[in-house]
């Protein structure tokens, strides 16, 4: 009879998307390219950040994925089987 130590099953990668991604990178942009992330001057950026904030607020809150209980059910049925 083959004896396993441990049952567990690895769960598949749930990719999530992500809303706000190229408002980001814009404004990533433009802080690389006017050098200065903490500038107190804000008309450089200024239509870029507005975006970002106004998709952050607008954009829905998703719940996170729930988990699969396979691991759970596995590990009563090893401790079942000893």
């Amino acid at each position: 009879m083959v004896h396993i130590a441990n049952v567990r099953v690895r769960p598949s990668k749930l990719t999530r998307p992500s809303p706000c991604k190229a408002e980001l990178v814009s404004m990533l942009g433009c802080w690389a390219a006017t050098g200065d992330v903490l500038s107190a001057d804000t008309t450089k950026c200024k239509e870029i950040t507005e975006a970002l904030f106004k998709c952050m607020r607008t954009t829905p809150v998703h719940p996170k994925p729930q988990r699969p209980a396979i691991n759970f059910h596995l590990g009563k049925l090893q401790r079942k089987a000893k």
